[in-house]
């Protein structure tokens, strides 16, 4: 395990006996500026915030997240306005980490080892790939960690004991576990308690490792997940964003006070 802010920040949770709260957001919803206001204003109650990088054919991605994303993509938004992004958090909020999400073509594309400069330079604490599994994310893993940005790995209900098992050797401060088997902002299909049973599961392997659980989590939903050592809200947020878009109000504010509700409910 690498000490990163990432693992600071899941001590200091753990110190305070609650979850982390994890916001996703996608980078230029609704346009670049917006997006870092939206950012910086969560971040005074979110403990990681994910930043999404708009993708056309988002696969793991729900309507609400793919929403943002076309509006994001709409107006134009390139990576390097992603990092600049997240660089210009970091100025202001150095001590909260910042995920970067999306997929792996884009990072192919852009050239991995140029993308993972550029990371390092916006100060960036982690990745998420969505497309990129394991083994296959390997050798990009270890390519992260020699820069010290965590790759987070993914764990799904079908993932086998024994694949799990190697995923969690293989991680670094940080695993997601994706509640269920369907695209984000999908309704709960599953109990909590059976979500729990098989997040305890992954725990059990190895207790230090920090899980969060993702996909599903609404105001609703999440007081009951709160045993976890993080949860991860995204299609809600999202969803925030498209109705004060569409009924001409402040957008910053609105998110602002639902993450802030959030928060509360998992103190």
């Amino acid at each position: 395990m690498i000490n990163t802010l990432i693992n600071q920040t899941f001590k200091i949770t753990k110190n305070e006996n609650r979850p982390a709260l994890l916001t996703y957001t996608v980078a230029g919803d609704n346009t670049k500026k917006k997006s870092l206001e939206i950012l910086k204003s969560i971040s005074q109650y979110a403990d990681i915030c994910e930043l999404g990088f708009p993708h056309n054919t988002p696969i793991a991605d729900g309507g609400q997240i793919q929403t943002s994303a076309y509006r994001a993509i709409k107006n134009g938004i390139k990576i390097k306005d992603i990092f600049s992004i997240a660089a210009e958090f970091k100025k202001k909020e150095k001590n909260k980490p910042i995920i970067l999400m999306g997929y792996y073509n884009m990072i192919y594309q852009y050239n991995e080892n140029r993308f993972i400069r550029e990371c390092q330079k916006s100060k960036i604490d982690g990745l998420i790939v969505v497309d990129l599994p394991f083994p296959e994310n390997k050798t990009f893993a270890k390519k992260c960690k020699k820069k010290n940005i965590n790759f987070i790995q993914l764990i799904s209900p079908t993932t086998s004991r024994s694949r799990t098992k190697q995923i969690i050797r293989n991680s670094h401060d940080m695993i997601y576990y994706i509640s269920m088997l369907s695209t984000t902002g999908g309704k709960l299909k599953v109990s909590p308690k059976k979500i729990l049973k098989e997040y305890s599961k992954i725990k059990k392997q190895n207790s230090s490792k920090n899980v969060v659980i993702g996909f599903g989590i609404t105001e609703k939903t999440i007081k009951s997940l709160n045993k976890a050592d993080g949860l991860v809200v995204g299609s809600v947020i999202c969803k925030e964003i498209t109705n004060s878009i569409n009924k001409r109000q402040n957008t910053v504010t609105n998110v602002t006070n639902m993450v802030k509700r959030l928060k509360n409910k998992i103190k």
